[in-house]
């Protein structure tokens, strides 16, 4: 008979406790590997509520077994952070604090609530929306820009489409950028998906960026990305263009530039059918 992991299961056996030393977490798609005393180290929260029980069974799981939270797994990092050492430790210019503070709500940890609300009164409106007063400095070249798009784009300047109520709105660019692939057979048909946008990236400040997207903005490849700095790393949840298009020109943003480029390829040996990928950028102004 093989001997259960004296690692993982040693405190278990003392204690009557089901649950390993070592816990692999799944926290809205993020993994993390924590120890046990780790998640129960705040009594009457809910991790320790949840790891404290004696039916395993009713903890919801992943297809691989781990144990599954359904909350934000990028904030959570910040909760177990705190669960380790009692500390709260952000990176300047943390735009997500009002989320955070609700997270750790939702996760009943009082003494982090407490840490957060502070910052959050003094900043007002900050929290969640980090771009309505965050400072920025004129690039060299902004006086050059807004004259070229004065001339391309006259509407926007004389009271046209995108140029009411755009005052206290700050000027930018904002550059879309997407990679979009179709095959095409011997008789020169499209197969049913001509255009396959595989992710449509989003280049330029932060605080234009979340602006104009809001919540469709994905920002796990820089979660903390101060307002005032410039990403080239977000990218959109949804794939249609137009979608994207639309809400720049909502937010009176123009397009002043464009460009693309193209490959082609066989796509099987043994027949001409060809596939076409291409890269193309979009660049959008607001005054």
């Amino acid at each position: 008979m093989a001997l259960a992991d004296p690692a993982g299961c040693a405190k278990g056996s003392e204690d009557n406790n089901p649950f390993p030393d070592i816990i692999e977490l799944n926290v809205g798609g993020q993994v993390y590997i924590t120890r046990h005393p780790t998640l129960v180290s705040v009594p009457g929260s809910l991790l320790w509520e949840m790891f404290t029980q004696k039916n395993v069974r009713s903890l919801a799981r992943d297809s691989k077994g781990r144990f599954f939270v359904d909350r934000d797994g990028f904030l959570f990092r910040y909760i177990l952070d705190y669960l380790r050492d009692r500390q709260l430790v952000l990176p300047e210019h943390f735009p997500e604090r009002g989320r955070l503070q609700r997270e750790a709500e939702y996760f009943v940890l009082p003494e982090l609530v407490k840490l957060l609300a502070p910052k959050l009164s003094e900043q007002n409106s900050l929290g969640d929306d980090p771009c309505q007063s965050d400072p920025e400095e004129p690039s060299p070249g902004a006086d050059a820009a807004r004259s070229l798009t004065s001339a391309v784009l006259p509407s926007a300047a004389s009271g046209g489409p995108g140029g009411a109520g755009t005052e206290g709105r700050r000027a930018g660019f904002i550059t879309i950028g997407y990679r979009g692939s179709y095959t095409l057979g011997r008789d020169s048909q499209t197969d049913a998906k001509f255009r396959r946008v595989a992710r449509i990236m989003v280049c330029g400040k932060t605080s234009l960026a979340k602006e104009v997207f809001g919540d469709t903005l994905n920002e796990s490849r820089d979660p903390d990305r101060p307002p005032e700095r410039y990403t080239s790393r977000y990218y959109l949840k949804f794939t249609f263009l137009e979608q994207a298009f639309d809400k720049l020109a909502d937010a009176g943003f123009h397009m002043v530039a464009c460009n693309s480029t193209g490959t082609c390829a066989f796509a099987h040996e043994q027949t001409d059918d060809r596939i076409w990928t291409s890269y193309t950028e979009y660049v959008f102004y607001r005054e």
